[in-house]
């Protein structure tokens, strides 16, 4: 397989000038600059993560998308990730054919069950719950991007008897991946739903999921469905030098984590920790070369379709996202594609 190559935000709140957050709104319009210069460099994929707090500002991917389609002209346009189990599938469906049908074909989604809760009560839904809505909501939606009429029966929602959804999709179709954090249940349910997997790796060596993709390979097999794309997902920045890229992206990874920590228990984030994710996990932090060497041995290791860099680091200001999404472009995908030959 051809390896596509992604960049994903959740619309990071970024410091302005003068070290001041910016707002929710400027953080916006600064994505979609962001995306067409994506759009300009050669990136394959644009994917906006969902959330519904005041430290990430997408909450719509599909409108800030439906506003990058009309603004590029081959970037893909999708998600990273939808939160399936809050949302309702056949609306979910409709975004989705529509953002295709407008943006000629271009248009994916992956859904996930999402790591951030928030939208279950805002939504209206029992966390107690939260197993049985995606596990619901996705054989729905399967059934939708499948087929022109659907029956379908559940706990979550009213059933569907011989229902026609509009806009259909075009003879292409949609493109869905399904998130994958690393259990293997999350990994057969991809197979049994016949969708491409994107591995969520946010900590460690890649190659410690291995074993994921191993049962990945032999579940497609052995349901008949070939190789199966295989996509990851995992932070980065990129700067000229080693040196001037770990200086940016250290204070704003710091300043992320360490919040989130505050919520979840974690420690803090030392500047050991992080020099040690870049060395030997799953951080692409450095000049182009650095990150394209590692981008390749990823990607060669577990034989990727798909490599996503989630280029925004909490806080780090958009012009330094702006460098970092050129260099991407221009100088670290040429650079993988010729070390992968």
């Amino acid at each position: 397989m051809t390896l596509d190559f992604g960049l994903d935000t959740f619309g990071d709140v970024t410091w302005g000038a003068t070290g001041r957050l910016l707002s929710q709104p400027e953080v916006l319009r600064n994505v979609i600059d962001e995306a067409v210069l994506a759009d300009a460099v050669g990136v394959d994929v644009i994917g906006l993560g969902e959330h519904h707090r005041d430290d990430f500002a997408i909450s719509s991917p599909e409108v800030m998308l439906a506003v990058i389609g009309a603004r590029t002209t081959r970037i893909r346009l999708g998600t990273a990730v939808t939160v399936l189990g809050s949302d309702d599938p056949v609306r979910l469906f409709q975004r989705f054919s529509t953002l295709d049908a407008i943006s000629g074909g271009r248009a994916e989604v992956t859904l996930g069950r999402g790591s951030f809760t928030e939208s279950f009560p805002l939504f209206g839904h029992d966390l107690s719950d939260y197993a049985t809505l995606f596990q619901e909501k996705l054989d729905l939606f399967a059934r939708l991007v499948r087929d022109p009429e659907v029956t379908w029966s559940g706990t979550t929602r009213a059933p569907l008897v011989r229902q026609r959804v509009w806009p259909p999709l075009g003879p292409e179709g949609l493109r869905v991946w399904i998130g994958v954090g690393g259990s293997p249940e999350s990994v057969v349910r991809a197979v049994r739903f016949r969708m491409p997997m994107i591995l969520a790796i946010i900590g460690g060596p890649a190659r410690r999921f291995l074993p994921f993709v191993e049962l990945y390979r032999r579940a497609s097999e052995q349901a008949g469905l070939g190789a199966m794309p295989l996509g990851v997902h995992s932070p980065g920045h990129i700067a000229e030098t080693d040196e001037q890229a770990q200086a940016e992206a250290f204070p704003a990874y710091k300043a992320l984590h360490d919040r989130l920590g505050a919520e979840r228990g974690w420690p803090s984030l030392s500047r050991e920790d992080f020099l040690r994710e870049i060395t030997h996990g799953s951080m692409y932090v450095g000049s182009p070369s650095t990150v394209a060497r590692k981008i390749a041995d990823t990607a060669g290791a577990l034989g990727l379709a798909r490599f996503q860099l989630k280029y925004s680091m909490g806080p780090l200001s958009h012009e330094a996202l702006m460098r970092s999404v050129e260099l991407y472009g221009t100088r670290v995908i040429p650079m993988v594609r010729d070390l992968l030959g």
